[in-house]
C-alpha cells in the first residue's frame, strides 16, 4: 500500500485507532471516507477535519453495509483501499453461560462477520483498480490471549487466518491484503483502557504504523515493535511466558 494518493474507506473509524489512522492518512495526501453508526460523531469529524468524508454504516447489519458500499462507490468511484477497522472487545466469564453468550455472539458478528461482509461488498470493485488494498485488523491477542476476552481473542485469530487465506486467493490480481496487528493501545476499547500505562500511547502507535506503511509498501503485516512480543511467542518458544506476562 502506498502512503499517499489513495481513496480509502475506513468503516468503524469514529474513535480510537480508526479515527487516528484516518486523520493521519488524510494528512498524508489520501482521500479518506470515515464510516460509523452515530450521525453526531460523523458530523463532528467532518467539522473538525475538513476534507474527510463520512458515511453512515452499521457493520453488524448486512443491509447497512450494502447501502453504504453503494453510496461510497457512487461518490468515490476511484476507491482503492478498504480498511475493515470496526471491532468490539468485552470481558467475559465463561464459567457462567448466561453472562457471556450474548456478548460472545455479538463480538463474532462485529469482528468476523462484519469484515467478511465488507470485503464481499467491495472486492469486485477493488479488482478493477490498477492497485488496491484490503487492510484487515487483527491483534497481538490473536497470537497470545488475554484470559478475560476469549471471544475477542478468537475473532482476531480468525481475522489473521482469513487475511492469510484471501491473500492467497487474490494473488495475481491487483488487490493486496495487508493485516494491521496492533498491540495493546490506549483507546476506549475496554473501559478505562485509555489510561492503561502498560498500553502503547495512541499517537505513538499511529506514528510508527505510518512509518511502516511508507517504508514497507509491500508488507503483508504491519507490526510495530511492541506487538512482536506476542506475534512471535510461539515461534520463539516462549509462548507460556508471554501468556503469563500478559495475564499477570
Amino acid at each position: 500500500m502506498n502512503i499517499s494518493g489513495n481513496t480509502i474507506f475506513i468503516p468503524g473509524s469514529t474513535s480510537g485507532i480508526g479515527l487516528a489512522l484516518a486523520v493521519r492518512l488524510h494528512d498524508a495526501g489520501n482521500t479518506v471516507i470515515v464510516g460509523g453508526r452515530r450521525a453526531e460523531l460523523l458530523e463532528r469529524i467532518a467539522a473538525e477535519h475538513p476534507g474527510i468524508h463520512t458515511v453512515r454504516i452499521d457493520t453488524t447489519d448486512a443491509a447497512s453495509i450494502a447501502s453504504a458500499a453503494k453510496q461510497v462507490l457512487a461518490d468515490h468511484p476511484d476507491l482503492n483501499v478498504l480498511v475493515t477497522m470496526a471491532g468490539v472487545m468485552h470481558a467475559e466469564d465463561w464459567r457462567d453461560p448466561a453472562s457471556f453468550l450474548a456478548t460472545a455472539e455479538a463480538t463474532v458478528v462485529t469482528n468476523v462477520l462484519g469484515p467478511i461482509r465488507l470485503i464481499a461488498a467491495f472486492v469486485e470493485h477493488l479488482q478493477t483498480r490498477p492497485e488496491a488494498t484490503i487492510m484487515t485488523v487483527s491483534s497481538g491477542l490473536a497470537f497470545a490471549p488475554l484470559k478475560i476476552t476469549p471471544s475477542y481473542n478468537a475473532t482476531k485469530a480468525a481475522i489473521h487466518m482469513l487475511s492469510e487465506s484471501i491473500r492467497l486467493q487474490l494473488d495475481g490480481t491487483s488487490v493486496k491484503v495487508v493485516e494491521l496487528v496492533p498491540p495493546a493501545v490506549r483507546t476506549a476499547l475496554l473501559p478505562g483502557h485509555e489510561d492503561n500505562e502498560q498500553a502503547m500511547p495512541l499517537d505513538e502507535y499511529i506514528t510508527e504504523v505510518m512509518g511502516l506503511i511508507e517504508a514497507e509498501p509491500d508488507a503483508k503485516e504491519i507490526q510495530v515493535e511492541r506487538v512482536k512480543f506476542q506475534r512471535y511467542a510461539e515461534a520463539r518458544g516462549d509462548y507460556d511466558k508471554v501468556v503469563a506476562a500478559i495475564n499477570g
